[in-house]
């Protein structure tokens, strides 16, 4: 491909190396390490290290000397995941939801292994500490097991396969019993986080599907032990099912009008 044939810039590779190397410390990192990982002399880390606190994506500490990022960075992926145009097809589909329920919806979408939430439907006296941009695990949230669950067999053997942290004792860390897990949410068409994650919390998650019957999202309910209940899962469950398959439906819809429309375009 042509594009392939076009040179990489080598100081756009270093910064996004710095980047991906900053997000996998969770402590930060100082110059000299940085450095000393990248393999690049101290003085060209330091240019580029100061060229992004000058810019406001990242900051040293005074003692520890260590650069870690500022929330900048973080707005601006949020920005992105803002206009991500499932998100505005889902909207009415979630405040739905979120009316029904009394409970705090959440949508996620697969990245990286992880599930990332792009929007969020909070009731007013609920305030749950998630946020657009917040990455969850995949194997023991509602909307991680929902997207998990649909994947092709060997994608999802690719991430069992990289290894199930075990958050609590609640926590699905057996590849075998999460495979029949999976199995149980694809013939239930919901996923349940029970306390897996957080103890005292629970969480229903269900897929956003395509034609494909893969999952491009999943929407979800976040409540306490008290409020997802043994006897309101069931009624919880096809609430958010209804609402995940509303959003399917809005996103085939939006689907074939654009290809109507690229159609009508070409003629």
């Amino acid at each position: 491909m042509a594009g392939e044939k076009i040179k990489s810039v080598p100081s756009v590779e270093r910064v996004l190396s710095i980047l991906e190397m900053l997000a996998s410390s969770q402590r930060g990192l100082t110059p000299s390490q940085i450095a000393r990982n990248l393999q690049m002399a101290r003085s060209s880390a330091h240019y580029l290290l100061v060229t992004l606190e000058r810019r406001g994506y990242l900051h040293r500490g005074g003692e520890s000397g260590r650069y870690l990022f500022t929330p900048k960075l973080f707005e601006l992926a949020n920005s992105t995941l803002g206009r991500l145009p499932i998100r505005e097809l889902a909207q009415p589909a979630m405040r739905a939801l979120m009316e029904e329920s009394g409970l705090t919806v959440h949508m996620a979408i697969l990245d990286q292994n992880e599930a990332v939430i792009i929007d969020k439907a909070e009731p007013p006296h609920l305030h749950l500490a998630t946020w657009i941009g917040k990455r969850m695990p995949l194997h023991c949230t509602g909307t991680g097991k929902a997207l998990m669950a649909f994947l092709p067999p060997k994608a999802a053997d690719r991430i069992i396969s990289c290894g199930l942290i075990r958050y609590n004792d609640n926590t699905i860390v057996s590849p075998r019993r999460l495979r029949d897990a999976m199995e149980g949410i694809r013939s239930a068409g919901y996923a349940l986080d029970d306390e897996e994650e957080t103890v005292g919390l629970r969480c229903i998650g269900a897929p956003v599907l395509d034609e494909a019957h893969q999952a491009v999202a999943a929407l979800s309910i976040a409540g306490t032990t008290q409020e997802i209940t043994s006897d309101n899962l069931t009624h919880l469950a096809g609430l958010v099912r209804r609402a995940a398959a509303r959003v399917s439906a809005e996103i085939l819809r939006s689907s074939r009008e654009s290809m109507v429309q690229a159609e009508d375009h070409d003629v």
